[in-house]
């Protein structure tokens, strides 16, 4: 889909504040309320627009120890790299998952409570999963930025 300078700009604005109501978009983007309503829509039948989310405060959920797990498996067969993403995905501590090229096979991002929480889910979960073959862990020390959007 080819989107114009409109496009991008309601898409930004909605990035920003996707709680915004249409004639508010409409009053920044210069346009009537049934054009920006009509942008929307066409945005969200083809999938520029997948999903409106909350954006949760971890400090306030007591998830805020962020760790980036680096993951390597025995091999790359499609039977491991199935089961693996198989398994991987019904973790709930995990908030992303990342098949990557390099040194490691995985980059995993995980969310918990602490040190010790993180331990008890290597220990339990993650490490319960077949055909893993190293982890490598990394943990946050402060966030510099973060951002959900892309900007266009």
């Amino acid at each position: 889909m080819q989107l114009d300078s409109t496009d991008k700009n309601l898409i930004n604005l909605l990035q920003n504040d996707s709680k915004q109501t249409t004639k508010k978009l409409s009053l920044q983007l210069n346009l009537s309320v049934t054009a920006v309503y009509e942008r929307i829509k066409k945005l969200e039948n083809q999938k520029v627009i997948a999903k409106y989310v909350a954006i949760i405060n971890k400090n306030k959920i007591e998830k805020s120890f962020l760790v980036f797990c680096h993951l390597k498996l025995i091999q790359h067969s499609r039977e491991y790299v199935t089961t693996f993403e198989r398994e991987i995905i019904k973790l709930e501590e995990v908030s992303e998952c990342f098949h990557v090229s390099g040194d490691f096979d995985y980059i995993l991002k995980i969310y918990v409570k602490d040190m010790e929480e993180y331990r008890n889910f290597m220990v339990s979960k993650l490490t319960a999963i077949k055909y893993i073959g190293s982890t490598h862990s990394i943990f946050a020390i402060e966030q510099v930025k973060n951002t959900t959007a892309i900007n266009l």
